[in-house]
């Protein structure tokens, strides 16, 4: 397993553990990992990188997918990154580094119609990109994994897991935005609903968008509504880790709160960063996603064995 020194304790807000009764206080797993120290820069934080080639999965009369796959232990590891987000992400390349370190499978892949997968932007659904993702655990993934959801990409996650509950061992959510797109459509004053409708396009603002701005069809957000989670309870049973940052301006951090109180599970921590943004993409970010991703391997090991 990676190790810390003590002094990236600082960085870290106390774990949300949800059972029969909330409890806060640090994970055991975190405890006895933080007691392990490291020299140096961690192997696993991304340096210089060799380009690879895209492989693509061929699916009939549905976009072909791209991803890049790197071969090893079980649990593997899928990242699925957030809306219209690609496989080349910080937190995307950071996972493989770390997988490649560890010698465990992983994979990263680009939705329908983003990156360099097929497909049309426009015509893509929240729908089509969970039959995404259940294409990459079933064509390409082999054994238990463990699922890393960005964003959006956390909303899927929790959709595979259901769909998939003897493949999908594990979930780490990053900003999980469940239900996220449809909530904010929600919260908009009615005459703004109204004129969506009719124009048909929701010019949705975003900072992180190089246009300042995404153009959601209002088909899409419709569509989605199909695919919301919040209204009872999750059916996943696996253990689950929700990191949020608490200067999230796009999901707020109480969501994570609140998909930890839907889930079934009682293995469900919140992790919560006080001075973190949605993209959770800093040092300290990088961090603590791999040292989650580091302790359900230790955890899911120990149960294997």
């Amino acid at each position: 397993m990676a190790g810390a020194g003590m002094a990236s304790l600082g960085a870290w807000v106390p774990c949300r553990r949800w059972s029969k009764a909330a409890v806060f206080g640090f994970h055991r797993g975190f405890t006895a990992l933080f007691k392990r120290k490291l020299e140096g820069t961690p192997r696993w934080l991304p340096a210089c990188r060799q380009k690879t080639s895209v492989s693509f999965l061929s699916r009939p009369d549905l976009p072909n997918l791209a991803y890049k796959k790197l071969k090893g232990k079980s649990p593997g590891v899928i990242f699925i990154p957030g809306y219209v987000s690609n496989m080349n992400g910080t937190k995307a390349l950071a996972i493989e580094e770390f997988c490649k370190s560890l010698g465990h499978a992983y994979i990263r892949f680009d939705y329908s119609g983003v990156g360099n997968s097929d497909g049309n932007l426009e015509e893509c659904t929240v729908g089509r990109w969970r039959k995404d993702v259940l294409s990459i655990i079933d064509d390409l993934a082999e054994g238990p994994q463990i699922l890393v959801g960005s964003s959006l990409g956390g909303w899927l996650m929790f959709h595979a897991a259901i769909a998939r509950p003897q493949r999908v061992v594990a979930l780490i959510g990053v900003a999980t935005a469940v239900d996220g797109l449809v909530t904010q459509f929600n919260q908009l004053p009615v005459e703004v609903k109204k004129e969506i409708e009719t124009k048909g396009v929701w010019a949705m603002p975003s900072r992180y968008s190089e246009d300042g701005v995404y153009h959601l069809q209002y088909s899409f957000i419709k569509e989605a509504e199909h695919h919301c989670l919040l209204h009872s309870p999750i059916p996943v049973n696996c253990p689950v880790r929700l990191l949020h940052g608490m200067k999230d301006d796009i999901i707020p951090w109480h969501t994570s709160i609140q998909v930890a109180d839907r889930v079934v599970s009682t293995d469900v921590d919140v992790i919560l960063r006080k001075h973190s943004d949605h993209r959770m993409k800093e040092k300290a970010d990088i961090q603590l996603l791999v040292y989650t991703i580091d302790d359900l391997i230790d955890k899911l090991s120990t149960v294997v064995n």
